[in-house]
C-alpha cells in the first residue's frame, strides 16, 4: 500500500520517514518530496508498505499525531487523475 504522509517538518529526509513508519511493520519504500529549484523538501513525502494490515494501523496511529512539533496528515496515496500528470495523489 502507498501511504502519504504530510506536513512534516522541512529537514525531514528518507530515512527518518521510514523510521517513523518502520514501527508498524516492514516498509518497502519512504521518500520526501523535493522541490527541483530549490533542493529543498516539499513537507511531505511517501512510503511504501506491502502488508496492508500493517499499513493501515500506521495510517491510523500516525495521522494527526505529534511529530516534531506538527500534527502530521497520513493517509492511504490515491492515484492522481490522468490529467494531472503524475502517478499519486494526496
Amino acid at each position: 500500500m502507498r501511504i502519504y504522509a504530510g506536513n512534516l517538518r522541512y529537514s525531514m529526509g528518507d530515512d527518518d520517514l521510514r523510521q517513523l513508519f518502520e514501527e508498524f511493520g516492514s516498509v518497502q519504500s519512504a521518500e520526501v518530496i523535493m522541490d527541483r529549484a530549490t533542493s529543498r523538501s516539499k513537507g511531505f513525502g511517501f512510503v511504501e508498505m506491502d502488508d496492508e494490515e500493517q499499513a493501515r494501523a500506521a495510517i491510523q496511529a500516525l495521522n494527526g499525531k505529534d511529530v516534531d512539533g506538527r500534527s502530521i496528515t497520513v493517509s492511504e496515496a490515491r492515484p492522481r487523475r490522468s490529467d494531472s500528470g503524475g502517478s499519486y495523489s494526496y
